[in-house]
């Protein structure tokens, strides 16, 4: 798994519209990126509706919200439009972004669900993983954002 204090990958996925997203440390974006193992999933309704809730809280802190897991374009754009989601899910079906990111596999079974805060300069500098609370990693990621900055 990445570690705090290290730069995130530059990289290219779809998103639920079919269109390349890139996301690059040159961007000066903070983002929360996180990964969970699989659209219309129950932790993973729950993740994606909390972060949607609280999106608001993570915009006014300069935050970008990504969602990525192996799920296709088609899946994540009815899974996005179901729950009226208003933040990017990005489609990894071979799982190459995720494996650089070290949030592969939970005993070889399932994709983990880990959250990353980057910094402007594209530097984590929170890490949470946590397979089975999806709104934990939005709790925990809020609180991280109010007591640093």
């Amino acid at each position: 798994m990445m570690n705090k204090g290290e730069l995130i990958p530059d990289f290219r996925l779809k998103n639920a519209n079919g269109e390349w997203v890139d996301v690059k440390k040159s961007d000066c974006r903070k983002r929360l990126i996180y990964f969970y193992p699989m659209d219309q999933t129950q932790e993973c309704i729950k993740q994606a509706c909390s972060l949607n809730n609280w999106q608001d809280d993570f915009l006014d802190e300069g935050y970008q919200i990504i969602g990525i897991s192996s799920d296709s374009v088609n899946s994540h754009q009815k899974f996005s439009a179901r729950y009226e989601l208003n933040f990017e899910l990005l489609s990894d079906p071979k799982g190459k972004v995720r494996k650089i990111f070290g949030a592969f596999k939970f005993f070889g079974l399932l994709p983990l669900r880990v959250t990353y805060l980057t910094n402007h300069e594209g530097k984590i500098i929170f890490i949470y993983s946590a397979l089975l609370d999806g709104k934990e990693h939005v709790t925990k990621a809020l609180d991280f954002i109010k007591k640093h900055n």
